[in-house]
């Protein structure tokens, strides 16, 4: 059975506290299995989850700040020591190839894992998984940074009752499918006409950015969007200066751009209390809401249920 969820590893920004680890976070989709950001512990976090290093099938990068990237020598080692048998995926902003080089050989280890190491050169560059497309969108923020969203392309559903009114069933559905139209009765049958076009999924992941068009145009009818939301609007001068968001802003985003779960994580040390973000982010979004924490699971919701018309 397909698995579609997100596996919070760690929730800080900037330094990790007694309660929050620094980011990290895991996707599981279908045959895919992705480490975004992993921060510093994030090898460790992983032992309380469901997911090993031997899982990863890909791992993305959005930039090189310690806190979305000092992970990676302790979860490429691992690779390594626990052989794993095919090549992982790796992204990061272009720009960061020298740090990339630099976290990746940090110590001495027998490299024996395979990294197809496959760098973010330019905005929208986009990679063809078998669950969909990924894509990488430049953000705003004071070094070279990039946000993802994993897209499904749409499907459709066959429709029971029109079939049943054209005589179709058994293996002529599946030919139906496959060809777009059948010869019925002396009559073409065409797929559109007996059924409707199932959405796909979408996950977007937006880390550390000032508000930009960007941030809209990967949020865009996410069925899951994970988005920083480092403070609250009581600093909101500093997050434009820093090139980050506040809570508000990312209900704001949420809501404007259609999407379904909003997943608030990337939290500054400053704020002990974690409801402050959800009641600032409820002044804006309606939607299903969740406040990150370390370890925790969120599943992707289901698929959109399309309309027969």
């Amino acid at each position: 059975m397909s698995m579609r969820e997100l596996v919070v590893l760690g929730t800080a920004s900037q330094t990790p506290t007694r309660a929050r680890n620094h980011n990290g976070y895991v996707l599981r989709w279908d045959d895919e299995v992705i480490l975004f950001d992993p921060g510093e512990g994030s090898q460790r976090q992983l032992l309380h989850t469901g997911v090993t290093a031997t899982d990863l099938t890909r791992i993305c990068v959005t930039h090189f700040h310690g806190d979305h990237c000092l992970g990676l020598p302790g979860t490429i080692q691992r690779l390594s020591l626990d052989r794993v048998p095919r090549p992982v995926a790796v992204h990061f902003p272009a720009g960061g190839a020298d740090y990339f080089a630099r976290l990746r050989h940090a110590s001495s280890f027998h490299e024996t894992a395979e990294l197809a190491v496959e760098p973010i050169s330019a905005d929208g560059q986009r990679v063809a998984l078998r669950g969909g497309v990924l894509e990488a969108r430049r953000l705003r923020h004071p070094i070279e940074t990039y946000g993802y969203r994993l897209v499904e392309p749409d499907g459709c559903r066959m429709l029971p009752q029109r079939l049943a009114a054209y005589g179709i069933s058994g293996p002529a559905v599946g030919e139906l499918l496959r060809a777009g139209h059948l010869d019925v009765g002396g009559r073409r049958v065409t797929r559109d006409e007996v059924s409707v076009t199932r959405p796909g999924q979408r996950f977007a992941f937006v880390m550390d950015t000032g508000l930009c068009d960007n941030v809209y145009a990967l949020a865009e009818h996410a069925d899951l969007l994970v988005i920083e939301s480092t403070f609250l609007a009581s600093e909101a001068a500093l997050a434009a200066e820093v090139g980050h968001l506040t809570a508000g802003q990312a209900a704001q985003v949420a809501a404007e751009s259609g999407v379904r779960t909003l997943v608030l994580t990337h939290f500054s040390q400053r704020y002990g209390d974690a409801r402050r973000f959800a009641d600032e982010a409820r002044e804006h979004f309606a939607g299903e809401l969740v406040v990150a924490e370390d370890l925790t699971t969120v599943p992707v919701p289901p698929r959109r249920v399309p309309s027969a018309g």
